[in-house]
């Protein structure tokens, strides 16, 4: 696994909101990274491990279109060991830290994302207006653990937005460019389209607006994606993946550093 982002990765991020990171992953390392999360989405026959979530009821509304976007698995680290050893690496953490700019991160959550053979697109929009954080520096990695096409559903980007999108919240449905009536400015911007072979992978800020094509193809696209939130966030009141019982003992204000929930995944050694 590569062990750091290059100073033009870093540059590239900071100037367009996203950046594609060649070979993330040895050819060896995808193999297993596949196996382990195929099996591990397989076991699970739920989005998310806990209940009592905001996450479940908001797609508890839209599984009939959500199903057919995607197959989504979150926190998988949270129900097997063998994903937990290959999310929490610190070399992973390494690489969201420098690219964000911060010093120490933790995890907010993993997902696996399939895209089933004839699967429709994902819709435009931005992460962290979901997310029980506020933050500039929140960052997600997306892993191709099988080769991302434009053909099968590639990520897509819209430069620069992540310096035009607020933290309000926008909702995300079966409209695909529904984002853009929250931000008419984003129509005149050209978007990107970052296909990835296996092993390689896509960063974005969480502000950066992004979907994703359909998968037009009869094989699956498989991917695993990291998000991170710099160590120190704190908690905005939106309880996204937390369940009751962890909201009902939180403050708007409080740090969002419980290990069990948010490990810490790399503090660099001027942090420490």
């Amino acid at each position: 696994m590569r062990a750091a982002p290059s100073a033009e990765e870093v540059a590239f991020y900071a100037e367009h909101g996203f950046v594609v990171l060649p070979d993330v992953l040895t050819p060896a390392e995808r193999g297993t990274w596949l196996a382990v999360v195929g099996e591990a989405a397989a076991a699970r026959t739920r989005r998310t491990p806990l209940d009592g979530t905001e996450y479940d009821a908001f797609f508890h509304t839209e599984d009939e279109y959500y199903n057919s976007v995607f197959t989504q698995r979150i926190n998988l680290w949270m129900t097997d060991p063998r994903v937990k050893e290959l999310v929490l690496d610190e070399r992973l953490g390494r690489i969201a830290a420098e690219l964000a700019g911060v010093p120490a991160v933790r995890i907010w959550l993993d997902q696996a994302l399939i895209k089933e053979p004839w699967s429709s697109p994902t819709a435009y929009h931005v992460d962290n207006p979901f997310w029980s954080f506020t933050s500039d520096a929140a960052i997600t990695i997306w892993i191709a653990l099988t080769d991302s096409t434009v053909e099968n559903g590639a990520l897509c980007y819209i430069p620069g937005s992540h310096r035009v999108c607020r933290h309000e919240h926008t909702e995300i449905g079966p409209s695909l460019g529904a984002l853009f009536d929250a931000y008419p400015a984003l129509r005149s911007i050209d978007p990107v389209f970052c296909p990835v072979p296996a092993g390689s992978a896509v960063a974005h800020n969480g502000l950066t607006a992004h979907g994703a094509g359909a998968n037009m193809t009869n094989r699956r696209r498989f991917a695993m994606t990291v998000a991170y939130m710099p160590d120190g966030a704190t908690y905005n009141g939106q309880q996204d993946i937390l369940t009751n019982e962890q909201v009902a003992r939180l403050s708007v204000g409080d740090p969002l550093n419980d290990d069990a929930q948010n490990p810490l995944v790399y503090t660099s050694s001027a942090a420490a």
